[in-house]
């Protein structure tokens, strides 16, 4: 017997839907999706691709469910360095320029940053980040704490922020050390004095207050690119933008 029934079950509990429920999304009888996760039924390859359509996994997921169930991945996980990823990197070089003078990066599936413009170059410079270094490494680092002034409600909302990503995905195990991490950092809610929450950093006599807005690409057919992620800063008040647009 595959794996896939379990995982099936798995996914589909995940998830919440009872078999009724995936079973109408599917638009496959009740039945049948019983036998599937009970193993009396093999599915096929459409099979498998239409129940992760349905179950709204992401491509990595849909590929191990093809795995489970003995076929080959569908989507292709290509290198962001491929050279057909050439023409994404040249737009998302794009956007990251076209938002200066204020800090862009493009990270992936475990933070790992893949561009950066030359703000966020000399932003995440001087807290030793760098291209190709991972987010989820500064988050755990014990300097972190003495430079964002507002650390246990960005802690509290970067560990949530990471749980969600996590769930999404049907766990990545890379983010529990880091979520714990966060968590027992954490403070109670704010007090609402903004819409969002900002990362306010303090440098020497330096302080920066920034918040971030996230871009992904709509029509991904390749796993790295589906996990691509556009962080664009915006300073939150009058001298942080004065900071930026100096020359």
């Amino acid at each position: 017997m595959t794996r896939f029934p379990a995982a099936l079950k798995t996914w589909r509990s995940a998830r919440r839907y009872s078999q009724l429920d995936l079973a109408g999304l599917a638009d496959i009888s009740a039945r049948h999706l019983s036998f599937l996760e009970t193993g009396r039924a093999r599915p096929s390859r459409d099979m498998v691709l239409r129940l992760g359509r349905a179950l709204a996994l992401p491509m990595a997921a849909q590929n191990q469910m093809l795995g489970d169930a003995g076929f080959a991945p569908h989507f292709a996980s290509r290198d962001w360095s491929d050279a057909d990823m050439a023409p994404i990197r040249q737009a998302v070089q794009h956007m990251l320029g076209a938002h200066a003078p204020f800090p862009a990066l493009a990270f992936d599936r475990l933070w790992t940053i893949q561009q950066m413009n030359p703000a966020a170059q000399a932003l995440y410079g001087m807290l030793g980040v760098a291209t190709g270094d991972s987010l989820l490494d500064l988050l755990m680092s014990p300097a972190v704490p003495q430079v964002i002034e507002n650390w246990p409600e960005v802690a509290a909302h970067t560990a949530h922020r990471l749980r969600l990503e996590s769930l999404a995905a049907g766990h990545i195990a890379a983010f529990d050390p880091v979520i714990t991490h966060l968590e027992a950092a954490s403070g109670p809610p704010p007090a609402a004095r903004h819409p969002v929450i900002p990362t306010v950093l303090r440098l020497g006599d330096l302080r920066l207050s920034l918040f971030a807005t996230l871009s992904q690409f709509g029509t991904p057919e390749d796993v790295t690119l589906e996990d691509i992620k556009i962080e664009l800063y915006f300073p939150l008040d009058d001298a942080t933008e004065a900071y930026f647009a100096a020359p």
